[in-house]
Formats: structure tokens, C-alpha cells, sequence
């Protein structure tokens, strides 16, 4: 077992667990669609048995109804007996279509309404019919074919429908049977099932266990082991073939490789000390120091050591050498930017008084151009009122439209009322007339009659008052619709007046826009080259700094250059050159005042200097 591959193990294991409970589901499934076919059969019994019950009802209440009327006489009867007939075809019908498939069945229903249609032809109908000239005689009737209808009723009619129901019932008991079986059955299964499957989760458990678990527990005390320096700790299940043996035989491999890294590090070592030695020396700046007497493997770092060493003492003879030169021409390089700063500040100036030139004309532009925008606002704040105005005008022309059509509305609802009035008060004029007819016994009755017709003619009186007045007011509404209107006109041309007012304002504000961003385009670019010219001076006394700073550090590079020892020999000791000092830097003196104002140009076109400004430089 120990040369089966751990992954097949588990699978073994959980395949037994998953055979288990497909069996266990299997069983189960019987069960519940044993269950569910016989809840379907039950339902369909019970839904028998209840039409089956219904039926018998409306039979028995055609009886009950026709014997009440023979009682009775009540027309009432009569309905509740047509409806207890349509139920019992009703109740034949849901029967017939509940029984699709069972001929028998079906049959008996058939027979229950041909012998039921028997009976009323021959006991009910007759006696309703000879009831509704002469209830007596359709009593005697009744009494007379009593017999003969309850043993019809007893012996023919009821029989098949009562087979019916019984054999419903019968089935109804043997689906309770046979679900409850199903249900014992289910739950016996899920109870030795899961018996069985905790069983089986537990052994199996074991002998994983004792086939996994105790190995790899030992093969992780080997790992510490190696991992704490213990190079001679043995492998055990190195011989095995599954996993737990593939790693056993890794930590041989790490085992092996750790003995060999214990004399690789030995030898590490050994070359640390060496190199360290000789960088010391390189500390001491003796460019002297070299390596001999490496291990094999690190032939090749002895061998680049020395000869970069070699390399850098070559390239400090250089630097020493050179020092000097660069010395002398950092002076030079100090005076030319001496010249340059002095031009660069002259030039700064112009195109500052040039630049606050133009900026009191951008001022007056630009304020043009503010007052232009308020003028267009104004007149936009003005076309929106107008536009407010028209909108409520529209507003109030549809609202008195609304309440001319309601007035219109009202008008018709009056005309209805007057209508009524008239016709109550021939009402109560042909009541008053009726009650004159009945003599003493009508007197009441022509009181009322009387007061209604008055009461009919206030009204009548009332809505042609209110027509009146709602004709009044419609005629001055219609006034004000045709003052709204012409309002409403006059706001228009008042309206278009002002967007033209509106767009000569805005042609004006476009302008000045435009040339207040066109000054302010010339501003931006005089402003650029002063920033510019500013810059290059700032940054002609930083070269200028940074050209003291170069001398001074090449003067103590050629000092610290002179501590190396090189060739076995100290270097030569060599003059250090003199290093101009840095000028001071000047105050900025006045410019001259500028011969002429330079024009506004558009765009970012630069301003022309003289020629004579720039041909000394």
C-alpha cells in the first residue's frame, strides 16, 4: 500500500464515501417520488369523492326545491332548483374529465345522469308544471308517485354515484398505506445509512492515518534536524513510493547539499579575508595591494581584482595630471561670465519698463471690456424678464380660457337643473292629480305633491338666475382673454427689440474681448522673454558661482589625488594652481531710459532689439 500514490488513496477513501451516499440519495429518491405519486393519487381521489359529494347534493336539492314549491308557491324555488340542476351537470362534468381513463367509472356517471333526467321527467317536472296552475293538484300528484320515486331514487339514481365515491374511498385508504410505507422506508434508509457512512468515515479515517500522518510527522522531525546543522541525521522512508518517499529522498538531496555548502562557506571564507585585507589597503590609498594564492573557484574574482586595481591607478596618474589645466580654465570661463551677467541684467531692464508700458493699456482694455459684459448682462436680464412676462401672460390667457370653459361647463349643468325642475314639476302636478282621484286617502300624498312642485319651480327660478349671472361673467372673461392677448403682443415687440439691443451689446463685448486677450497675448509673451531674460541672468551667476565652485574643488581634487601611491613610488608632488576668486556679485545699476516705445504686436512675435545691443556678445 505504501507504493500507492497518495492522491489515489484519498480517491479510494472518498469514492467509498461518495458510493455510500449515492446510495443513500437512490434509496431516498425512491422514496420521495414514491411519496409524491401517491400525494398525486390521494389529491385526485379526494377531488372524486368531493365532486362526487357535490353531485348528490344538488340532486338531493332539485328534490328539496320542487317540494318546497309544492309548499309553498314561491317563484324562489323555482331558480334554486334550475341552479342545483346546472350544478349537478356541472359536478357531472368535473367527474367525467376527473375520471379520464377509468371506463367503469366514467360509465357510472353517465348512468347516474340518464337515470337522474329519467327521474325528473317523470316526477319533477310534471308535478311543477301541474303546481304552477294548481298546487293542490301537483300535491296530489306528488303523493300519488311518492312510492314509485323513492324507490327509483333508492334502487336506480343513486347506485352508480355511490359506487363511484365508494371506490374513491377504498383508493384513498390504499394511497395513505402505501405512502406511509414509503415514508418508513425513507427514513430506515437514512437512518442505517448514515450508520453506516459514520462507520465508514471512521475507519477509513484510521488508516489514513496510520499510512499518512505518522510518515510525514517523521519526516518533519528529519527536516528540523537538517534545518538545526545536523548534516548526519538519517532518512527513513527514502524507499517508499509515493509522495512522502519523493520527499524523503529531497531531504537527501538537501542533506548532501548542506555538506557541500559547509565547505563551500569554508572556502568563502577564506576569500573574505583576503579581499578585506586588500581593500584596507586601497583605504590607506596605496593602489599597491593585490591578490594571490584564491581557491579555483574564485580564480576569476583574484584575476578582475587586480586587474581593476591596476586600472585605477592608471586613471588617478591621469586625473593628477590633468587637474592642473582645468584649473587655469576655469579663470577664463569666470571673466566671460562676468560680461555675459553684465548684458543679461541691461536687457532685463528694457523689457521691464516696455512691459508696464503695455500693461496700463491691457488695464483700459480690459475695463472697456467689463463694462461691455455688464451692458450685455443687463440687456440679457432684460430679455428674461420679457421672456417671464410672456410666459405669464400665456399663462394667464389659459387660465381664463379654463374658467370660460368652466363657466361654459357650469352654463350646461344649470340648463340639466332647470331641465329637472320642469320635469318634477310635471311629476308632482300628475301626483297632485292622482291624489284628487283617490279622494280622502290621497289628501297626504297631495300635500307632498305640492311642495315638491314648489319646491321644483324655486329651483327652476334659481338656475336661470345663476344662467344669467354666468352668462355676465363669460362675456368678461372673454374681455380679458382679448386684453391678454394684445398684452401679449405688445411684450413680444418689446422682446425682439431687445435681443437687437442685446446683440449689438454682445457684438460690442466680443470685441473688446478680443482685444483684451490680444494685449494680453503681447503682455504674456514680453512677460515670457522678461522671465526668460531674468532666468538667464540668475542663471549666468549660478555658472558663474558654479565656475569658483569647479576651481576650488579641482584644486582639492589635485591635493587628494596627490595621497595615492602608485607604481611603488609616492607621487610627485605638484604645484597646485591658483584659483581666481569669485566676483562680488553688483547691484543692478539703472538702465538707460529707452529711445523710443516699442508697438503692440499680436501674437507671441517677439520685440526687435537693436543690433548694436548684441554684437559684442
Amino acid at each position: 500500500m505504501q507504493s500507492l500514490p497518495i492522491g489515489k488513496r484519498i480517491a479510494g477513501a472518498f469514492g467509498v464515501l461518495t458510493l455510500s451516499v449515492l446510495l443513500m440519495i437512490g434509496i431516498l429518491w425512491w422514496a420521495l417520488d414514491r411519496i409524491g405519486t401517491t400525494s398525486a393519487d390521494s389529491v385526485r381521489a379526494q377531488d372524486i369523492h368531493s365532486e362526487a359529494q357535490a353531485m348528490e347534493a344538488a340532486m338531493l336539492a332539485q328534490n328539496s326545491q320542487m317540494r318546497g314549491f309544492i309548499i309553498a308557491g314561491d317563484p324562489q324555488n323555482i331558480a334554486d332548483y334550475r341552479e342545483a340542476v346546472d350544478r349537478e351537470r356541472k359536478a357531472a362534468d368535473t367527474l367525467g374529465q376527473l375520471l379520464a381513463g377509468d371506463a367503469t367509472a366514467q360509465r357510472d356517471i353517465v348512468e347516474t345522469r340518464q337515470r337522474m333526467d329519467e327521474w325528473r321527467r317523470q316526477l319533477i317536472d310534471p308535478v311543477i308544471a301541474l303546481a304552477r296552475t294548481d298546487r293542490e293538484a301537483g300535491r296530489r300528484l306528488l303523493l300519488g308517485r311518492n312510492e314509485w320515486a323513492v324507490r327509483f331514487w333508492v334502487d336506480t339514481v343513486t347506485p352508480p354515484l355511490h359506487a363511484v365515491r365508494d371506490a374513491q374511498g377504498a383508493t384513498m385508504q390504499q394511497v395513505r398505506l402505501a405512502r406511509t410505507e414509503a415514508m418508513h422506508t425513507g427514513m430506515l434508509t437514512l437512518l442505517v445509512g448514515g450508520i453506516a457512512l459514520v462507520a465508514a468515515t471512521i475507519v477509513l479515517s484510521i488508516l489514513l492515518a496510520r499510512s499518512l500522518a505518522r510518515p510525514i510527522v517523521r519526516l518533519t522531525d528529519e527536516m528540523e534536524a537538517l534545518a538545526t546543522g545536523d548534516h548526519g541525521v538519517a532518512v527513513a522512508d527514502a524507499t517508499r513510493g509515493d509522495e512522502i518517499g519523493a520527499m524523503s529522498r529531497a531531504v537527501l538531496v538537501f542533506r548532501d547539499a548542506a555538506v557541500a555548502k559547509a565547505q563551500a562557506d569554508a572556502e568563502q571564507q577564506l576569500v573574505v579575508d583576503r579581499v578585506g585585507a586588500a581593500l584596507a589597503r586601497l583605504s590607506a590609498f596605496d593602489l599597491r595591494a593585490r591578490l594571490h594564492g584564491f581557491p579555483p573557484a574564485y580564480a576569476t574574482l583574484e584575476r578582475d581584482f587586480n586587474a581593476s586595481v591596476a586600472q585605477l591607478g592608471q586613471a588617478i596618474a591621469s586625473v593628477r595630471d590633468g587637474t592642473s589645466g582645468i584649473v587655469e580654465n576655469t579663470a577664463e570661463m569666470q571673466a566671460a561670465t562676468d560680461d555675459l551677467a553684465r548684458r543679461a541684467e541691461q536687457q532685463a531692464a528694457s523689457l521691464e519698463e516696455t512691459s508696464a508700458a503695455i500693461n496700463e493699456m491691457s488695464d483700459t482694455v480690459r475695463e472697456n471690456a467689463v463694462q461691455a459684459r455688464s451692458a450685455q448682462d443687463v440687456a440679457g436680464k432684460a430679455r428674461e424678464d420679457v421672456k417671464e412676462s410672456e410666459e405669464i401672460v400665456r399663462r394667464t390667457v389659459a387660465a381664463i380660457g379654463d374658467i370660460e370653459r368652466s363657466s361654459n361647463e357650469i352654463a350646461e349643468i344649470i340648463s340639466l337643473i332647470d331641465g329637472l325642475s320642469f320635469q318634477t314639476n310635471l311629476l308632482a302636478l300628475n301626483a297632485g292629480v292622482e291624489a284628487a282621484r283617490a279622494g280622502d286617502a290621497g289628501k297626504g300624498f297631495a300635500v307632498v305633491a305640492s311642495e315638491v312642485r314648489a319646491l321644483a319651480e324655486r329651483s327652476a327660478d334659481a338656475a336661470r338666475d345663476i344662467n344669467q349671472r354666468i352668462t355676465a361673467t363669460v362675456g368678461r372673461v372673454r374681455n380679458g382673454v382679448d386684453l391678454a392677448r394684445q398684452t401679449d403682443e405688445s411684450l413680444r415687440g418689446i422682446a425682439t427689440d431687445i435681443n437687437q439691443i442685446a446683440t449689438f451689446v454682445t457684438a460690442i463685448a466680443g470685441s473688446a474681448s478680443e482685444q483684451a486677450a490680444t494685449i494680453q497675448q503681447i503682455n504674456t509673451a514680453i512677460g515670457e522673454m522678461d522671465s526668460v531674460t531674468q532666468s538667464n541672468a540668475a542663471m549666468i551667476e549660478e555658472i558663474n558661482a558654479a565656475v569658483g565652485a569647479l576651481g576650488d574643488e579641482t584644486a582639492t581634487l589635485d591635493a587628494q589625488v596627490g595621497r595615492f601611491v602608485v607604481d611603488d613610488a609616492p607621487a610627485p608632488t605638484a604645484p597646485v594652481a591658483q584659483v581666481v576668486p569669485l566676483r562680488a556679485t553688483r547691484p543692478m545699476a539703472p538702465p538707460p531710459p529707452p529711445k523710443r516705445v516699442a508697438r503692440p504686436v499680436r501674437g507671441n512675435t517677439a520685440i526687435k532689439a537693436d543690433e548694436d545691443d548684441w554684437s559684442s556678445f
